[in-house]
């Protein structure tokens, strides 16, 4: 996330700093949180229930259908009523109910490959930004383009808050047949319903798949192909119904990979034994498990408050579309999607190819890392600034990207910014994923697993007193490394190495 996304989460608000179709009935348009006065709804079905009923039943309650997702058995509803939650579960078929608005099992494994591997197409050579890519030079995306810029055949699917598919560095790669907006909880394929109102998702998709086409940036994987599907609204939130919407669009649409820099909103850590959460829960598992159950890998930031989610005490950021209030929690609680079982979870390193101070991190979270940024920490002559440079609208650079992290490339007119979080950490996974499935085939599960064997392991640091200052968002504790070289709560396996996942 650009440090404040995991809601998109581009604050870091310990130190203050700014560091940052699917099967659906759709019956009326709808909105995140409340509109009008009403509220959307997730409806939970229980498990082998069919929800074929869910449109007499919703409005029986008192409410309007959005979507049916009958794969999954959930339903997104609005009512304005406040009784709604309680009617609806009335029917002994439903299993819970919970406004989004108030609230924010293993998969089985999937084919090992998705078939013939065409030849390998290289692009070798630099844009005329590339010299500022000190994160593309890390993990070795110039070597590896060389030899493999990606397959057409590859379709990665960006759940953020949409793409600027007029950006020229954006624009090559842009699939328009697998984009759409989820933000109401049911998808519109209209490309100005995806159209990028934050920036964020701009910045994202151009670290997987900026075109190398002679200006701006190159993305890890400049060949691949770019679905938008937008699920957080212009101020960043990813609110439940969207994040739903967002993963059956991905398993009815054959995207290979997703890339996940956020967690859903408005709750940092979801709590399955809080009788209104568990709807909300369980509604946002199966659907990526649904996805994942279609050969779908899905890669997702750890987040950007300097805790070890393996070991949570506290969540002091949520509700963050209000006023959070602090609660003590358990690994009862987690944070979706990273937090899923089968999700491959990144954290951030910065130019020194060390842990970012914010990256949050933990033992049973962390696969992989991969650059997101430091500008604290880590500021070097390649990194002056610490962060990092992709795409960004034209139309958002003067009100979202502050002035000293803008840059126009001189040849097009086309904008970037400098953003650093673990946001941008997940995008260069995505990238060396998209890469090794265009050399290998491999999908889902396989391809999760063949992800972490293609990184340089990273240890544990001796000495941590460093990060001292930076102490975790969520109960203050201090970050300490777990494990040993090849796998700990810092790096996971190491960092990814885009040259690696092309065979060189």
């Amino acid at each position: 996330m650009s440090v404040r996304s995991t809601r998109v989460k581009a604050v870091l608000v310990s130190v203050g700093l700014l560091v940052a179709a699917a099967s659906a009935a759709t019956v009326a348009p709808a909105s995140a949180a409340t509109q009008g006065g009403a509220s959307t709804y997730i409806v939970l079905y229980r498990g082998g229930a069919s929800s074929a009923d869910a449109a007499g039943t919703v409005s029986k309650a008192g409410g309007a259908l959005v979507a049916n997702y009958s794969q999954i058995g959930v339903v997104i509803a609005r009512s304005s009523d406040p009784n709604f939650a309680a009617a609806v579960q009335q029917n002994s078929k439903v299993a819970g109910a919970a406004s989004t608005a108030g609230f924010a099992t293993r998969v089985s494994d999937t084919a090992a490959d998705s078939g013939p591997v065409g030849p390998p197409v290289p692009v070798p050579g630099d844009d005329s930004l590339s010299g500022l890519q000190w994160d593309m030079k890390q993990i070795h995306a110039p070597e590896a383009r060389a030899i493999n810029g990606g397959s057409r055949n590859v379709v990665v699917g960006d759940i953020d808050t949409g793409l600027d598919w007029t950006h020229p560095d954006i624009a090559p790669n842009v699939d328009f047949a697998d984009s759409a907006s989820c933000v109401s909880g049911t998808p519109n394929p209209d490309p100005n319903a995806w159209m990028d109102d934050n920036g964020h998702g701009t910045h994202t998709a151009g670290t997987i798949a900026a075109a190398k086409n002679g200006l701006g940036i190159v993305g890890v994987a400049p060949n691949v192909k770019l679905a938008g599907i937008k699920t957080g609204n212009a101020d960043g939130f990813f609110f439940p119904e969207a994040v739903v919407c967002a993963f059956m669009w991905a398993g009815t649409h054959h995207i290979n990979i997703t890339n996940n820099s956020y967690f859903a909103d408005p709750w940092l850590f979801n709590c399955r034994n809080d009788a209104e959460q568990r709807a909300i829960w369980v509604a946002e598992r199966r659907a990526i498990q649904f996805a994942q159950s279609k050969g779908t890998l899905v890669v997702a930031a750890d987040g950007n408050q300097s805790d070890d989610m393996s070991h949570p005490t506290q969540d002091a950021t949520s509700p963050d579309d209000t006023t959070p209030v602090t609660r003590d929690i358990t690994n009862a609680c987690a944070v979706v999607p990273v937090e899923v079982p089968g999700v491959v979870g990144v954290s951030a390193t910065g130019n020194l190819r060390e842990k970012s101070f914010y990256s949050s991190f933990g033992i049973s979270v962390t696969d992989v890392a991969a650059p997101g940024g430091d500008s604290i920490l880590q500021l070097t002559a390649a990194a002056p600034n610490g962060r990092v440079l992709s795409a960004w609208p034209s139309a958002l650079l003067t009100s979202t990207c502050l002035p000293a992290r803008r840059l126009v490339d001189p040849s097009s007119g086309a904008t970037y910014c400098y953003q650093q979080g673990t946001s941008m950490a997940s995008p260069h996974a995505v990238g060396v994923a998209a890469l090794l499935e265009s050399t290998t085939g491999k999908t889902g599960s396989a391809l999760a697993a063949a992800l972490q064997q293609v990184t340089n392991p990273i240890p544990c640091p001796a000495d941590t007193s460093a990060y001292d200052p930076f102490p975790a968002v969520d109960g203050g504790a201090p970050q300490t490394c777990q494990g040993g070289v090849g796998q700990n709560s810092w790096y996971g396996s190491g960092e990814v190495d885009a040259l690696k996942a092309v065979g060189g």
